[in-house]
């Protein structure tokens, strides 16, 4: 009998870290996707700037510690390029969320079914 209560108790001990690992990496998913929804907010806050400008306004961007006079166009095009890659990143999350919330439901549906089994 107490072989049987060593298996369980390693057994919820198991899921309890799988649970708890899930969900820490939820906070952090959530945390990233914060950030990046606020990187896409100054991304398009940009874009609607610089499309509002004459065409003939002269345009700087940092490099390094220094500024370089960019047209128009190609910042346009940066931005877009930029915004595309936000995209698939918040898609990426989305997903690595929708994942770890899952795996953090059946975990916790796990040690619920087995302390029921047991108790």
């Amino acid at each position: 009998m107490s072989g049987q209560n060593e298996a369980l108790q390693k057994m919820l001990q198991e899921i309890s870290q799988k649970k708890a690992f899930a969900e820490q990496q939820l906070l952090i998913v959530r945390q990233q996707k914060a950030a990046r929804t606020r990187e896409g907010r100054m991304l398009q806050l940009t874009a609607s700037e610089v499309a509002s400008l004459p065409a003939e306004t002269k345009v700087y961007e940092g490099v390094g510690k220094m500024f370089v006079c960019t047209p128009i166009p190609d910042v346009q095009k940066r931005l877009e390029d930029e915004e595309k890659a936000m995209t698939a990143e918040m898609s990426n999350l989305n997903k690595k969320e929708d994942y770890l919330e899952m795996t953090y439901k059946n975990s916790k549906n796990a040690i619920e079914e087995a302390l029921k089994r047991q108790g």
